[in-house]
């Protein structure tokens, strides 16, 4: 039987996060009605000329130094032209032939491997309105319509080297890019509003085989789980034409959620089809290495960089690093946890951030900027597990109150308010287990005979007597003591 070796690329459609157009003033935010957001730069009325957002090409700045490509110097924009009803001037202004990003580098991790895939280029580019075919009313049937609100968003087009080589990686690179582009502010990364939207070049050869073979691109997933689907069912129906006797024909595909299929939506085109030319109504861009510079220095530190100084300056697995900084605000949150609980905390910290606040935020669909408890309320909290002043167990209770609360009370009001000081003093407790073996003579008794289940009962009997109160390690050490 013929081995195959699958080969993805992926061009990644970001919206950055500007306020107006990328060649108009038009807002960019999302919701509005149609085309209440739609100037005359936008539908292309005669005579009107687009100027460039420069917060835009920040932006795009932002990411090359991020990923540790070259930032253009000189870059151009092209006029690409195809007709297409939500497109007014029949052309989409992008760049081909000089990017503002060339070269760079993502790494993934996928289970316990780790991978570095190449970027080829990133630029920048308008994008085009929407077509709208239902929700129109019954007047409008069988008619569509067009809104072109999203007509001259910024985008950055991300496109990588074809260096995947299965639905897993390609998922894990996509999560990896959409972190980041969040993480460096250049896009809030919405994939239901469009924001962050993947094309899946997908192709197979046999394995050993240096040429590629046929590609097909899947366009507009929004979702890695689409991604994931829609890249798996290609992958297999490429592999059974091909095994079948057919040949693969390259083309543009849509994946088709309900059905978990891809279908042909046209034949693929190469960029002569485009008719590339420069834009004569705008310049090149120039960018000085003053401007880099600038832009650099008010980069945050980038994940990676994070995650060593997370293990260096908390002891933190490799594991938990990754973890914690999944995003720029789940690192920020912890790290004011460790301030809050003491950098001897670090550890606890995490714990509780990964475990019970997760759990906490996933039952109740929030992201780490929606917590219900502040970093310095849980930081608190974990200070007290620390001095001993309350169990875990305890801490968990007043975990919840703080979650209700509001943000408005502390753990320290919680504990006084419900009097849950945990009891760790030695006279207090010696008296307490004092009269528990006098009134249980029968489990001291097992207890010497050899049965350790005697001897947690007991413990179970003071914690009761105290409403779990006392100190769990403190009683065991001291209950040992009295029983020899």
């Amino acid at each position: 039987m013929k081995h195959w070796e699958v080969v993805i690329g992926i061009e990644t459609h970001v919206q950055l996060s500007t306020a107006s157009k990328i060649f108009s003033g038009s807002s960019t935010a999302f919701g509005a009605a149609p085309n209440l957001q739609a100037n005359a730069v936008d539908i292309a009325l005669p005579g009107v000329l687009p100027v460039l957002n420069k917060a835009a090409v920040e932006c795009a700045i932002r990411f090359g130094l991020a990923v540790g490509g070259e930032v253009a110097a000189k870059s151009i924009f092209a006029r690409k032209n195809y007709f297409y009803p939500d497109l007014p001037k029949g052309y989409q202004i992008s760049q081909y032939e000089l990017p503002v990003v060339r070269g760079g580098g993502l790494p993934i991790q996928f289970g316990e491997n780790e991978k570095l895939i190449s970027l080829t280029r990133a630029h920048l580019e308008e994008d085009a309105g929407k077509s709208l075919h239902e929700g129109l009313g019954p007047t409008a049937q069988g008619r569509s319509g067009i809104d072109l609100n999203r007509a001259g968003t910024p985008l950055l087009e991300i496109v990588s080297e074809p260096d995947m080589r299965s639905a897993v990686e390609a998922v894990a690179y996509a999560r990896a890019l959409h972190a980041l582009v969040r993480w460096i502010g250049i896009c809030d990364g919405n994939m239901q509003e469009g924001s962050f939207r993947c094309d899946a070049n997908v192709s197979v050869r046999p394995a050993g085989e240096v040429r590629l073979g046929t590609r097909r691109e899947i366009k507009n997933l929004n979702s890695f789980r689409f991604l994931q689907q829609a890249i798996d069912y290609e992958v297999q129906w490429q592999i059974a034409t091909i095994e079948d006797g057919g040949s693969i024909e390259q083309a543009t595909v849509l994946f088709d959620p309900a059905s978990g299929e891809t279908r042909a939506m046209r034949s693929k085109e190469d960029a002569h089809d485009y008719r590339y030319f420069p834009d004569p109504d705008l310049l090149p861009l120039i960018i000085d290495r003053q401007w880099v510079e600038q832009v650099r220095a008010g980069l945050p530190e980038l994940p990676a960089a994070r995650r060593e100084r997370l293990i260096a300056d908390c002891g933190l697995s490799a594991y938990d690093a990754r973890v914690l900084t999944a995003s720029l605000d789940l690192a920020n949150y912890y790290e004011a946890t460790v301030v809050a609980a003491g950098r001897k905390n670090a550890k606890i910290c995490a714990n509780w951030v990964m475990v019970d606040l997760a759990a906490r935020l996933n039952r109740e669909d929030r992201e780490i900027g929606q917590s219900p408890v502040s970093a310095t309320q849980l930081g608190g909290l974990i200070a007290r597990i620390a001095d001993g002043t309350i169990s875990t167990s305890m801490a968990r209770k007043v975990f919840d109150e703080l979650c209700n609360s509001g943000h408005s009370s502390s753990a320290d009001e919680i504990i006084a308010r419900q009097g849950l000081q945990q009891i760790s003093d030695d006279s207090a407790l010696t008296a307490l287990i004092d009269d528990l073996l006098a009134a249980n003579p029968g489990m001291v008794a097992e207890f010497r005979s050899g049965k350790e289940k005697a001897f947690n009962a007991l413990v179970g009997q003071v914690m009761k007597a105290t409403r779990g109160q006392a100190n769990p390690q403190r009683v065991s050490e001291l209950l040992r003591r009295k029983l020899g």
